[in-house]
């Protein structure tokens, strides 16, 4: 292989790194999300001091607690409870995230909460 071809190469890796770099800065809490939770994304959740993220793959369902200020710990919590099941929970004092919980929900509705330090959300039932 010629030394062209090992420049055009590595010139390609570079440029794929970049634009994967620039994605995470554009997008922090759904790329923190999405490196805890495979699947598609199905839902957030906003609330004042944060939010819950749902994904879906297969029939399981994933949430995690996204603080909207990362920072100094806090108490934090994120479940997920498919309907006739029991909850999946996640709480402890964390600077950035709660979870991720997984629960297989199959064809299910799914219950989500999730808090960060004063406030907090409660779904109801979803993706039935």
């Amino acid at each position: 292989m010629g030394s062209g071809a090992i420049h055009r190469r590595l010139a390609l890796v570079l440029a794929m790194l970049t634009a994967a770099g620039l994605l995470v800065v554009a997008t922090p809490g759904a790329a923190q999300a999405a490196a805890h939770c495979p699947g598609r994304k199905m839902r957030t959740l906003p609330f004042s001091t944060g939010s819950v993220v749902v994904y879906k793959r297969g029939g399981y369902l994933c949430a995690v607690t996204l603080a909207k200020k990362p920072g100094a710990k806090r108490k934090m919590s994120v479940s997920i409870r498919a309907r006739g099941g029991r909850p999946v929970v996640d709480e402890g004092r964390y600077k950035r995230h709660a979870g991720p919980v997984t629960v297989h929900a199959g064809r299910r509705c799914i219950w989500v909460k999730g808090r960060v330090a004063g406030g907090s959300v409660s779904s109801g039932w979803i993706l039935c």
